[in-house]
């Protein structure tokens, strides 16, 4: 599958709150494990005029992070976070596009270790995440009845 069918697929299947965020899957690296969003958060989101509020900053990192893996393998039918940790460097300001990238430090066959951050269009660095996630792959939902 290239990148571009990878975007494709995941930006067909993304969740309602991400549009709602207004992010769409831009890019897409195989090698590197990485996924790259684009948002442009609504005014309705944010607090103190233009200033993106803390939880959907996380939400935006998380979902950057959620789809680097998913896009890297298919065999993953669920991801369930089990830490996140995001440090906040700068102000995330509304209706100001973003860049938002998410990628795989390392995954074993039931654990994720991800990272991730948010830069404005000039690169300055807004936010950062590093997150710990459990893994569930096709076959452990069918040997659970799941499926």
């Amino acid at each position: 599958m290239s990148d571009q069918d990878i975007i494709d697929h995941l930006n067909r299947e993304k969740p309602e709150f991400l549009r709602l965020l207004g992010g769409e899957i831009t890019a897409f690296d195989q090698a590197r494990q990485a996924c790259t969003f684009t948002f442009k958060v609504p005014f309705d989101y944010c607090h103190t005029g233009d200033v993106v509020q803390g939880g959907f900053v996380t939400a935006m990192l998380d979902a950057a992070m959620a789809h680097a893996i998913f896009g890297s393998d298919p065999s993953i039918t669920r991801l369930s976070t089990l830490e996140i940790s995001t440090r906040y460097e700068n102000a995330t300001r509304g209706q100001t596009p973003l860049t938002v990238i998410g990628w795989v430090t390392k995954a074993t066959k039931s654990i994720a270790f991800m990272s991730g951050e948010i830069r404005t269009l000039d690169g300055s660095l807004c936010a950062s995440a590093q997150s710990v996630a459990k893994i569930t792959r096709h076959s452990e939902r069918s040997s659970s009845g799941l499926l």
